[in-house]
């Protein structure tokens, strides 16, 4: 067996480009969320700004970090259907998730934890389980059985069940820090936050952030392309971010709530890009449980939602959405593959 475990790291030149040198800034690299993140903040304020959004950061990660005994997260699993006091960034969460899960019609669902941790993905210690023990781990994945208290603030789960925030939180921080810096006063920032970038407002020069996207084949030394983007979140799912071999056969971290295994949707990478952090997490991992053909239709069916998307697939093909024909450009190196826009 081979663990494979990918810090998705790209280049802050291919991220930024140039910024103005007058312009004061700060920046800073922390690891949380079980990922490396990089923050760069511009313009009057900036150093204050960045010191409480580090802060801001550890403190959701104690709230929502599944690993800890006393986080939120862990007392909704342990609560066996009896209702806990949550936070209000935890309850906000928790309603966002929902809604996500019931418009994609479970395809997102973060009752899939007991899933993911008898795959290994939470430990390292990585195993493939049984048909039979996929079979009685699928009953436990519904994320209808979360009972949710938005006025009252708690939550509960029934015993047996458990749920991570893994495929909505790091969105979700981008969106809660993109709102705080805004309202310190700062115009200008690039907060890469692992498999998500969340812009704020534009370069300090008033261009465009230019943000690297991955190319699933090789995603330690080569990128797919770059999307030119303003006040917006890009995010990535992809099979390449967690995974583990076993007897020539790839296992990876996204699972289908359907079968509690990995999803084969025929699928490397979608990358969603949008106003909504959150939004953008949660559906990146939906999406990529949907396959191509159901994520157009879905796509289609949900412009209210304002969102342009890439996907990947095993063919090496590329897909994006129609917002992003004059925004997106594959690198020299990808310049062959074959690029499919779709329009609504």
């Amino acid at each position: 067996m081979k663990p494979v475990f990918i810090l998705p790291v790209l280049t802050m030149g291919l991220l930024t480009g140039c910024v103005t040198a007058q312009t004061p800034s700060a920046n800073s690299q922390i690891f949380a969320m079980d990922t490396v993140m990089s923050l760069e903040v511009y313009g009057d304020g900036a150093q204050a700004a960045l010191d409480n959004a580090i802060s801001t950061i550890y403190h959701l990660e104690d709230l929502w970090d599944v690993t800890e005994e006393d986080s939120e997260v862990s007392a909704i699993n342990q609560s066996q259907g009896q209702p806990v006091p949550i936070s209000p960034e935890t309850s906000a969460l928790l309603e966002q998730s929902q809604e996500l899960s019931q418009l994609t019609d479970g395809a997102l669902d973060l009752t899939a934890y007991s899933a993911v941790s008898a795959w290994g993905f939470t430990t390292g210690d990585y195993r493939v389980p049984s048909q039979l023990e996929l079979d009685t781990l699928k009953t436990k994945i519904d994320y209808t059985q979360l009972s949710l208290n938005v006025e009252e603030q708690t939550a509960s789960l029934p015993d047996g069940m458990s749920l991570d925030f893994g495929s909505v939180a790091k969105g979700d921080l981008g969106a809660i820090l993109s709102e705080q810096l805004q309202n310190q006063g700062i115009t200008s920032a690039l907060l890469y936050l692992g498999g998500n970038v969340q812009t704020i407002g534009s370069k300090p020069d008033g261009t465009l952030w230019r943000v690297g996207i991955q190319d699933p084949s090789n995603p330690e030394q080569a990128a797919l392309g770059v999307v030119e983007v303003s006040q917006k979140a890009v995010v990535t799912s992809g099979s390449y971010q967690r995974y583990f071999e076993e007897n020539g056969e790839t296992y990876w971290h996204i699972l289908d709530p359907e079968t509690a295994a990995p999803a084969r949707s025929g699928l490397t990478s979608v990358t969603v890009i949008g106003e909504n952090g959150t939004i953008c997490d949660g559906l990146s991992t939906a999406l990529f449980v949907m396959g191509l053909e159901d994520g157009i239709s879905f796509w289609k069916q949900h412009p209210e939602l304002d969102l342009d998307i890439i996907w990947v697939e095993e063919s090496g093909n590329v897909t994006i959405t129609s917002g992003l024909e004059s925004t997106f450009q594959l690198t020299e190196a990808q310049s062959g593959r074959e690029v499919t826009v779709i329009a609504p």
